[in-house]
């Protein structure tokens, strides 16, 4: 994103969007506002449903100063009209899910998506009579095949969770605008220095702020982005209603975390790029699946969709438990563990059985293009913000 005189850069976005100085303090940091309640005129409606765009802060599952900062800050680094912040990435999805689909409704998502909003389509959506067709989004002629006149959703993650495997996002745009339908995207692995989504055709998008955005690895949070007549409703309908909102004080966290988030993700790319060249010339190293490679499988889309590579990458070995084992044991600078986005770099292994027996449920089709990205099993690395040369040591040493 390029500064303009129209429009600031993003660095200058992250810094300053939604904040400014206290207005009686004169505090150039922005304030955490942990107050559950406000003081209010005896006037003010104790309804949620009479809120507008200009009403105070009431109560804080309703509204927060300190919340509303952070949704202010990702519309701007992110081009949306309005934001909603939740208490995680899981609950943002299920908000997107109970706002936009009803029974009789239909979904086509990506066979391959974080495993819990997987699970929640699979698992939870057809109790309520939502049907679900889970579908590879890489092959477009599959994604307009599975269109039907009451799909209402295109659920698309990209890069998505766990291999790293792209989707056309202005493609998918055209085939769900063209069924009346509409496109979310989950751009949680590419983050808006990356990619932006609503830019380039999405009407929704999907960010753990658990992740790159805060970046620290302390808060949990999540949000969806979309336009301003999308999230009031949903915000009413959804947020204040059913109580998934975040705490202040994470949105505190998260905003700490945006303010370096582009300089950050320069890092990480940086990082991530040395290390996934000394991966995929390592003896001990099968495969490597990072888009900043020209040997991703969709390395043209990457160069065209992905201003940045991020830090995320999978590498595969012979015998992967064993060398599970082996890396949590030996690993020094590198902790073995879930989650991703950090300032550590963190790893873990994905054993392709588990997650297709538990979380994908995919058909013979499905599970081998799933396996040609993952093969019996992938270490999924997120590369963190240490010096390149120290996480490289540390992978060599552990997997000799």
């Amino acid at each position: 994103m390029m500064s303009t005189p129209e429009q600031p850069g993003l660095q200058t976005l992250a810094i300053h969007a939604g904040e400014g100085p206290d207005p009686t303090t004169r505090a150039s940091a922005p304030n955490l506002v942990m107050s559950t309640t406000f003081v209010i005129d005896p006037g003010i409606s104790f309804s949620a449903d009479d809120l507008g765009p200009d009403s105070p802060f009431v109560y804080t599952r309703w509204g927060n100063p300190t919340v509303r900062q952070l949704e202010d800050k990702l519309s701007s680094i992110e081009g949306a009209e309005a934001t909603m912040a939740f208490a995680s990435g899981m609950a943002a999805i299920s908000a997107l899910f109970t706002f936009t689909l009803r029974s009789g409704d239909h979904l086509v998502m990506s066979d391959v998506s974080y495993a819990g909003a997987s699970e929640l389509a699979h698992d939870v959506l057809p109790r309520g009579g939502v049907e679900v067709s889970k579908v590879d989004f890489s092959d477009l002629d599959a994604v307009r095949a599975a269109m039907r006149p009451t799909t209402r959703l295109v659920y698309a993650e990209t890069p998505a969770n766990p291999i790293l495997r792209l989707s056309d996002i202005p493609a998918l745009a055209e085939i769900a605008h063209g069924a009346d339908a509409r496109l979310v995207v989950d751009s949680t692995f590419a983050t808006p220095v990356a990619t932006r989504p609503i830019d380039l055709g999405a009407d929704f998008v999907i960010h753990s702020l658990t992740k790159y955005l805060g970046g620290h690895g302390d808060a949990v949070g999540g949000a969806l982005l979309g336009s301003a007549a999308d999230i009031s409703v949903l915000r009413h309908g959804v947020g204040i209603h059913m109580g998934g909102v975040i705490s202040p004080f994470n949105a505190w966290l998260v905003m700490r975390g945006l303010a370096t988030f582009p300089i950050r993700m320069r890092a990480h790319a940086e990082g991530a790029s040395a290390i996934a060249r000394f991966l995929e010339g390592h003896p001990r190293v099968t495969r490597v699946i990072y888009p900043g490679l020209p040997s991703h499988p969709q390395y043209e889309l990457a160069c065209r969709q992905m201003a940045n590579p991020s830090g995320m990458m999978t590498f595969q070995t012979a015998n992967g438990e064993e060398m599970a084992q082996q890396l949590a044991t030996k690993l020094k600078v590198v902790h073995y563990a879930v989650s991703l986005g950090h300032h550590r770099t963190l790893v873990v292994y994905l054993p392709t059985a588990n997650l297709l027996r538990t979380s994908f449920h995919m058909s013979a089709d499905q599970e081998a293009s799933y396996r040609e990205y993952a093969g019996d099993g992938i270490f999924r690395l997120s590369v963190g913000l240490e010096d390149a040369d120290d996480i490289i040591r540390d992978l060599d040493q552990a997997l000799a």
